[in-house]
């Protein structure tokens, strides 16, 4: 084999490894592999680069002038000053060229290391009333994003203020512009009795480099401020459509349940703000809380808004309703205690403390705007979060729940309701239900103990605060299913509550079986399908500002798999959960 001298190169020794490369019995697929990968020109290429790149790397190279631009100036101009030859026209016509121009100049740059902006001279056609000091001369260079900075005529005056400076924004990037400054020029042109709207296309058609002629604002404090404010939104918002915006391009569209950082509440109409997780750097517009409570109030006063706090009649999930029946108690034939929920199995028997409360309370309607977040993660000392269970129609989220404890029944548990019924030979008292007389359960359900309570066949039924804390007091994970209004009892910062809303996948295909199907008299199965939707679009349009997760059940496997990943997550992960639940 040849010997490969010192100053061989990486594409000289890949060519050798090459030609040495030589198929055998044993590694024949091997080496024909080996070499097709080493005569890839691409590959020889890169070697030949990576050998140039180290041999410039050793001669730390410097430039032999530091005006290559100025010399080729020169350089054409004598050679216009006289006949030349055709050697000498094509030299004039090479040194006159742009792009030769082009690269000299970007030579001269690099070799001076000059590469901070070359801003214009101060002009000097300023007004005669204004003093040279006063004024400021702002150049900025921005691309096809928009300024970043709102404008508002003063009331008094009529001069164009800067109404505000977007974060993010190439206004705020440059540190030059501030809320409060007076506007006066746009690329040389006056703004002076312009409008508004006139002003706004101005700025956005200017493309690369603006010139702005400010007046500083006197106020320093009224720069914009660094916030770290998190907020749950609890509504959809579209800039778009939104005429009471100052500036719908800057408007920051987001859904119900995004998380927002509010980097500026200076104003107290329009916030500023980000979306967390969003990789644009520039904030927007959104309204603030006060403002979208006072239009939402508005709209109720108008008539134009149903009040929130007027709830539907909703359809929730449905189990067994046989008579005497104790299969919900019951799982691979072990007991699950307090998985019966008797007192929910008639549609037409249904009552409970928590809507007859919202009723008929007298304070006034609360307003879904946005709700302040923090991050929040269990620690090993803490009880578990408390994992609550809303279902519409069809979800039966007991068989789920069932499926899931009865998988870990010492990581998970549920709370053992309370019952005014007799108890059965094979029962225990704190197993089954907590069995209780009919006073005992009227004097709880007076001094709100319940979470949720009704009545079954004459017979009351209930779950009580004090059953969640036992299951959490021994270091379980409770799950609880209730309806969807007792979940504004359940929040709180003792419970930390994490909820799920479980709706059955209803699939398309089965939406226009024909009403033979059923049986004679009986309901159509699109009937069935058409209830299902309806409920799990009231529960979602009412409750889905509360919910934390939303798990389309297909099948029960895939169902408890996702609730299984979903309680593991609960444990491991940081969540966003309401201030006041972390707040001492």
């Amino acid at each position: 084999m040849p010997v490969l001298s010192a100053g061989a190169g990486l594409h000289e020794t890949l060519a050798l490894l090459t030609s040495q490369l030589r198929p055998d019995a044993n590694h024949k697929e091997d080496m024909i592999f080996l070499k097709d990968v080493f005569s890839e020109k691409s590959l020889a290429y890169l070697m030949k680069i990576h050998e140039n790149l180290r041999q410039y790397e050793r001669q730390s190279p410097t430039p032999v002038l530091h005006s290559a631009s100025s010399l080729a100036e020169d350089v054409a101009e004598e050679l216009q000053s006289g006949p030349m030859s055709a050697e000498e026209k094509e030299l004039l016509q090479l040194l006159t060229s742009p792009h030769l121009r082009a690269v000299l100049s970007v030579h001269d740059t690099v070799a001076q290391k000059n590469f901070d902006p070359v801003l214009p001279p101060l002009p000097d056609d300023f007004d005669d009333e204004l003093e040279e000091e006063s004024v400021k001369i702002v150049r900025l260079v921005k691309n096809k994003e928009p300024l970043g900075a709102t404008i508002r005529p003063d009331e008094a005056t009529g001069a164009v203020i800067v109404a505000r400076v977007m974060k993010g924004g190439a206004a705020d990037r440059s540190g030059l512009v501030h809320v409060g400054d007076e506007l006066r020029e746009v690329n040389g042109i006056s703004i002076i009795h312009k409008r508004p709207d006139e002003i706004s296309q101005l700025l956005s058609q200017s493309q690369g480099s603006i010139s702005l002629k400010i007046i500083p604002a006197v106020k320093e404090e009224d720069k914009l401020k660094d916030s770290k404010v998190f907020m749950r939104a609890l509504f959809d918002y579209v800039p778009l459509e939104d005429k009471a915006t100052p500036c719908q391009e800057a408007g920051l569209p987001f859904k119900r349940g995004d998380v927002l950082q509010v980097v500026s509440q200076d104003d107290a109409t329009w916030w500023q703000a980000k979306r967390v997780g969003d990789s644009n750097l520039r904030a927007g517009l959104i309204p603030s809380k006060q403002f979208q409570e006072r239009r939402l109030a508005y709209r109720l006063k108008m008539g134009t808004l149903h009040n929130p706090k007027a709830l539907k009649k909703l359809d929730y999930d449905q189990e067994c309703d046989k008579d005497d029946c104790d299969c919900e108690g019951y799982f691979n034939g072990h007991y699950i205690a307090g998985l019966r929920r008797s007192f929910r199995l008639s549609r037409k028997v249904r009552q409970g403390s928590l809507a007859e409360a919202n009723a008929s309370d007298p304070s006034g309607p609360e307003f879904l705007t946005y709700e302040e977040v923090t991050r929040y993660q269990q620690r090993a000392n803490e009880r578990p979060r408390l994992v609550v269970l809303i279902g519409s129609l069809g979800a039966r989220i007991n068989e789920l729940k069932q499926r899931v404890i009865a998988e870990n029944p010492q990581r998970y548990a549920v709370a053992v309701p309370h019952t005014t019924r007799h108890r059965k030979t094979h029962e225990k008292d704190g197993v089954e239900y907590h069995f209780v007389t009919k006073q005992a359960f009227e004097a709880d359900a007076h001094n709100h103990k319940f979470i949720e309570y009704g009545e079954y066949k004459e017979n009351q039924y209930g779950t009580s605060i004090e059953a969640i804390r036992s299951v959490q007091a021994k270091n379980k994970m409770c799950l609880v299913d209730v309806q969807p209004e007792a979940l504004q009892t359940l929040r709180t910062p003792e419970f930390k509550p994490y909820v799920v809303f479980v709706k059955p996948r209803i699939p398309e295909g089965r939406r226009h079986r024909s009403a033979a199907t059923s049986p004679p008299g009986g309901r159509t199965m699109e009937e069935d399908l058409e209830e299902m939707r309806l409920s799990a679009q009231q529960v979602e349009q009412q409750y889905g500002h509360l919910v934390d997760r939303v798990l389309v059940k297909e099948d029960l496997a895939s169902a408890c798999a996702e609730l299984r990943a979903i309680l593991q997550c609960l444990e491991q992960d940081a969540f966003w959960v309401p201030v006041s639940w972390v707040r001492t």
